[in-house]
């Protein structure tokens, strides 16, 4: 499929990359964006050779800043029971995509740039990224980015971003601090780090590392009891079960042993 306001690529090692490319407006997504994160999202689920995703941008000023005002979304008809979330064209886990994703982020994270990082797995980004919701500095409700987030940072660092809108930034060492990322790279390593990670994940056996995605994933919905029962029943359909495959696990523990190196 021809994508314009995305790039996507396979590689040989099992890593599929999408980089947002709508820099001249910011990486802003409008309608023809939703659509094809959708279709990527689809194929990215469908290909049983990619095993882990890499979300990113082309280099310019920003990762994402949100909805484009200046465009027509169709998913915001004039009723609003009918309204729907650009989360779930943007999302991966809306779109029922268990790999691991594994989410870049440069320069400005605002807005609907959430909807990408909130259902990413692992979070890295460069020195210079700032996130931040400007949706109360335009007299808007801050309500699906912040609740979407909200199980990834602590509930005061959430309401300060929501009600500081564009007066405040989330500099790279506050995000690391209040665990929305996990590591900063340093400018222009960026994607290469990204991809390495994505490329380790991708070379472990799929169906393990997409049960470890989606067992953890549906835990935020169950009370702590219910979530480890759940997280059993992953366990017995996930893991291998014949004897051949009990013995290439055996195989593989030899080669890497559960170890402090």
């Amino acid at each position: 499929m021809n994508f314009e306001t995305i790039i996507f690529d396979k590689s040989d090692d099992g890593v599929a990359t999408i980089s947002l490319n709508r820099p001249e407006r910011l990486n802003a997504f409008n309608q023809q964006m939703l659509d094809e994160m959708r279709a990527a999202w689809s194929i990215v689920r469908q290909d049983n050779e990619i095993g882990a995703v890499v979300v990113q941008a082309v280099p310019g000023r920003a990762f994402c800043t949100g909805v484009d005002v200046a465009t027509e979304i169709s998913l915001f008809p004039d009723d609003p029971f009918r309204e729907r979330s650009p989360a779930e064209a943007f999302g991966a886990k809306t779109n029922l995509v268990w790999k691991p994703v594994i989410a870049a982020v440069h320069g400005l994270c605002a807005g609907g740039g959430f909807y990408v990082i909130n259902q990413a797995d692992i979070i890295i980004c460069s020195e210079d990224a700032q996130f931040f919701d400007p949706h109360i500095s335009f007299g808007l409700v801050a309500a699906c980015e912040p609740v979407g987030v909200s199980r990834r940072i602590p509930y005061g660092e959430i309401l300060r971003m929501s009600l500081m809108g564009n007066a405040e930034r989330i500099g790279a060492h506050t995000a690391l601090r209040i665990h929305l990322v996990s590591e900063i790279v340093e400018n222009g390593k960026l994607a290469a780090r990204a991809r390495e990670i994505a490329a380790l994940i991708a070379s472990r056996r799929s169906s393990a590392a997409q049960g470890a995605v989606r067992v953890m994933w549906e835990s935020l919905d169950l009370p702590y009891s219910a979530a480890v029962r759940n997280s059993y029943l992953y366990a017995q359909v996930g893991n291998p079960g014949t004897a051949a495959d009990r013995a290439a696990v055996r195989a593989a523990t030899k080669k890497e042993p559960y170890v402090v190196r």
